[in-house]
């Protein structure tokens, strides 16, 4: 007598579940899986050092729009203009915004010299500086000679801080105040904070519009220019600016 025990349906369905069933995976087999000490140790640095970077942009963010939003002029005793490109002899536009500027502010008798800054390209600019293009602009609007100091050797923000702190050792300047473009001055008010001077900073006027995309790019110049100076990192690339 043959037993149908064997073909029933319950039976199948055990054999099924028998066949195909995967077994859990032991603890033994999850422990190997968990991370290592090192590895959890690694991850944790990793994020802390994202958030370290992201905090520090961001606080770099802040302080540069501050100061570019802020203008601190008052009586001193001398208007610094810190370079910008000219073009064989004539200031580029955003040059002669900051000439401008600063006579505006020697019109408003806030300081009785105005000091240029700023060397040239070598040959490329056939023997002419951002320092002497911005004095005989100065001249051709009425400021007298002897009222104007014009650097004509510094390269960089950073050399035109230091030229700027050699002439107001000689000239015995207490105080100035410093030209240029708002995202600009933060970083000009730290190296001359570092040089031992007392600054006030004066944004020149926006021309125009600016686009979001040039104003990002302005931002991350000046953001990457101060933290490499912090770290004591130099690259020629950054002695040009971003403003043409």
């Amino acid at each position: 007598m043959i037993s149908r025990s064997s073909n029933s349906p319950k039976r199948r369905s055990s054999l099924l579940r028998r066949r195909f069933h995967t077994p859990k995976r032991s603890s033994r087999a999850r422990s190997r899986r968990a991370l290592k000490p090192s590895q959890i140790l690694l991850r944790c640095l990793l994020v802390a050092l994202l958030l370290a970077v992201v905090g520090w942009f961001g606080w770099l963010y802040v302080q540069i729009s501050a100061v570019a939003g802020r203008d601190e002029a008052r009586p001193a005793d001398a208007i610094a203009v810190f370079g910008a490109a000219e073009y064989v002899g004539r200031p580029s536009p955003v040059l002669h915004a900051r000439l401008d500027h600063a006579l505006d502010l020697y019109h408003e008798q806030m300081a009785p010299l105005v000091i240029t800054l700023g060397g040239g390209s070598g040959d490329l600019d056939k023997g002419m500086t951002e320092g002497g293009v911005g004095r005989d602009y100065l001249l051709a609007n009425g400021v007298p000679y002897e009222q104007i100091e014009a650097e004509t050797e510094s390269v960089d923000t950073g050399q035109q801080v230091e030229r700027l702190a050699e002439i107001a050792q000689t000239r015995h300047l207490n105080s100035i105040i410093v030209v240029s473009d708002g995202t600009h001055l933060f970083r000009i008010r730290k190296l001359c904070e570092a040089a031992g001077l007392t600054v006030y900073t004066s944004p020149r006027a926006t021309m125009g519009n600016i686009d979001d995309y040039d104003l990002t790019m302005r931002y991350f110049h000046e953001m990457v220019s101060y933290t490499l100076l912090c770290l004591h990192v130099n690259f020629d690339w950054l002695h040009g600016e971003t403003d043409a």
